[in-house]
């Protein structure tokens, strides 16, 4: 928390009054605000996590810079949109646009959250602003379902899948401009270049940004951040760069390092030169077409990866888990998750 209050300290008064989209922001991790935070203690997060938001949200107002609510593993997402949801019509900040949220692209979920933060940013009249990323911890979200045992995968078990889903996901968000001011995160030159032709040449300022991670994508944003009279795209860029001490950055560098070093990530690829160009721009909507005509059906997940109830094979099925973070299942199951402590002693 006082990490946070001094970041936000530093980032206003270097902002000199800029406006909120040609300003630094900043962007709140809530599992770093408080232990709990997931909807077994729905109540204690809502009691002692939202306060302490709120403060540090108070004081970017104050500075009229942007704040994030960071995005983080699959089973956090509905309590995070709860707390956006009291977050908008809290009358502290009526009138304010600094309020933003970051979504990934690779749950199966993102088309339908991003409608209902459309839908939340008409009802409270406030312009979100909606960071949206592919994610990184695909690893983790497909090895938890495994391991609770639960009857799908929270994301996509194709790369491609989600980078048809961030495209899909940004027409969407790009389409309502005077409800959400959209911000990019991505080291794709083709995924870059498709959100540029989508969003019109006649761009205005705060009509949307471009966002990249400090030290990646530098050769690719030198050719978006020039004037047009260099050749360049003249389309704002952000530099999302993590801030703290070696040993609370080492599991957010084991993350970047998981993710962009798959064999599947372009920054990867783009390094590598026996990868033809015409692969590394591939449009990924015609390859999820063309591999529908190999195998007769649109949309087939991995089957190398089998689903958490044939986890074993032949050999005997998966337990069947609850999923404590969907509210139908426990609603099908009568299990209040606020119990989850008794049922693990019990």
């Amino acid at each position: 928390m006082a990490a946070y209050q001094q970041a936000i300290d530093a980032i206003g008064k270097a902002s000199h009054g800029e406006s909120i989209y040609a300003s630094a922001g900043i962007s709140i991790k809530l599992s770093a605000l408080h232990a709990r935070y997931c909807r077994a203690q729905y109540e204690r997060v809502m009691s002692e996590l939202y306060p302490r938001l709120l403060t540090l949200t108070l004081q970017a107002r104050h500075y009229d810079i942007g704040i994030n609510i960071d995005a983080e593993k699959a089973d956090r997402l509905e309590i995070s949109l709860d707390l956006l949801e009291k977050f908008c019509f809290e009358p502290q900040l009526a009138g304010w646009d600094g309020i933003g949220f970051v979504i990934q692209a690779y749950p199966k979920r993102c088309p339908y959250v991003i409608d209902e933060i459309i839908d939340l940013a008409q009802r409270s009249q406030h312009r979100l602003m909606i960071r949206l990323v592919k994610g990184a911890d695909w690893d983790s979200e497909i090895k938890r379902a495994q391991i609770d045992g639960l009857e799908g995968y929270p994301v996509y078990s194709r790369k491609i899948y989600t980078d048809v889903s961030y495209l899909a996901c940004a027409h969407k968000l790009l389409s309502v401009p005077n409800l959400i001011y959209p911000q990019f995160a991505t080291h794709n030159a083709h995924t870059l270049a498709t959100i540029y032709y989508m969003a019109g040449e006649n761009y205005y300022p705060g009509q949307y940004e471009f966002q990249c991670l400090h030290g990646m994508g530098e050769g690719l944003y030198q050719q978006v951040v020039g004037s047009i009279a260099e050749g360049k795209l003249n389309r704002p860029c952000r530099i999302y760069a993590p801030v703290g001490s070696h040993q609370t950055l080492l599991t957010y560098l084991v993350r970047r390092l998981l993710e962009n070093g798959a064999n599947t990530s372009f920054v990867n690829q783009i390094a590598d030169p026996n990868i033809p160009l015409d692969k590394l721009v591939a449009d990924p909507v015609q390859q999820v077409l063309a591999a529908a005509e190999t195998t007769g059906q649109l949309g087939l997940p991995r089957t190398q990866i089998p689903l958490p109830r044939a986890l074993y094979g032949s050999n005997r099925l998966n337990a069947i888990g609850i999923d404590f973070t969907n509210e139908h299942h426990l609603a099908g199951t009568g299990v209040d998750p606020t119990d989850y402590p008794t049922l693990l002693s019990g």
